[in-house]
């Protein structure tokens, strides 16, 4: 009686084989789920067309077989990458790839570094606010725009100063002539709340103007210069001026 009873142990699955580096799991079975998801581009012994189409250096070296164009690859110490999969046939170009990657990861870097993060700030105010303090927080407020961002005027009102949004509407009016040419008002003011609010958008159209405008006078300061330098030359040049003979 010792094992007629006992209940089976557990079924033990196992994995499909690998073929070619995919599990197979029967004639026909997909093996979209196992093939690579990478966007990298096929390189040498990768490359599954019979014949390609070989560019090097900007010049195109015509259509080869397969091991011809590893081979001229090979010779010239670099690889064979196939950049456009989908011709007919595809097209490789003999380069060095770790060289392109390593250059290409370089200037993401870069422009990663020198992308601006342009986001909302918010620079708060009181209807009572001193001259001081409206004069410090303007300042920084223009300071956002001229980096690029917008930025959110909020009054806060307190007790019974809700029942007098004119002041409100005075003090964003002020701020709004402070930044005249560098930030344009992007939304009117508006009661939000116990708040008023107004946004501020840079005013990249007037910066433009301001820029044109400061290259046109450095200009013509140049041309003044240039002018009125040669003017004294030629007052250099002309004869002196003599006294009456005697």
């Amino acid at each position: 009686m010792g094992g007629a009873g006992a209940a089976p142990g557990p079924r033990q699955l196992r994995s499909p084989p690998v073929v070619h580096g995919f599990p197979w799991h029967g004639e026909g079975a997909s093996r979209i789920a196992a093939t690579a998801t990478t966007n990298e581009p096929r390189i040498n012994d990768r490359i599954r067309a019979r014949e390609v189409r070989v560019v090097h250096e900007g010049e195109q070296l015509g259509i080869k077989p397969l091991p011809e164009a590893l081979a001229l690859a090979r010779q010239l110490d670099l690889d064979l990458v196939e950049v456009a999969p989908l011709a007919t046939p595809p097209v490789c170009r003999i380069m060095d790839y770790g060289k392109f990657k390593f250059d290409a990861a370089q200037r993401a870097k870069e422009s990663k570094r020198k992308t601006v993060h342009v986001g909302i700030k918010e620079m708060k105010y009181r209807p009572k606010i001193g001259p001081g303090d409206f004069d410090t927080k303007t300042r920084q407020v223009a300071k956002f725009l001229e980096e690029g961002h917008k930025v959110k005027v909020t009054i806060m009102f307190r007790g019974r100063e809700v029942f007098h949004p004119e002041l409100g509407k005075k003090i964003l009016d002020r701020i709004a002539e402070e930044v005249d040419g560098l930030g344009k008002s992007e939304s009117e003011p508006r009661l939000d709340g116990r708040n008023m609010v107004m946004v501020l958008a840079p005013d990249k159209r007037a910066k433009q103007s301001a820029a044109s405008k400061s290259a046109h006078d450095s200009q013509a300061g140049d041309d003044a210069g240039v002018a009125g330098g040669q003017g004294a030359g030629h007052a250099a040049d002309g004869e002196p001026t003599t006294g009456a003979e005697g």
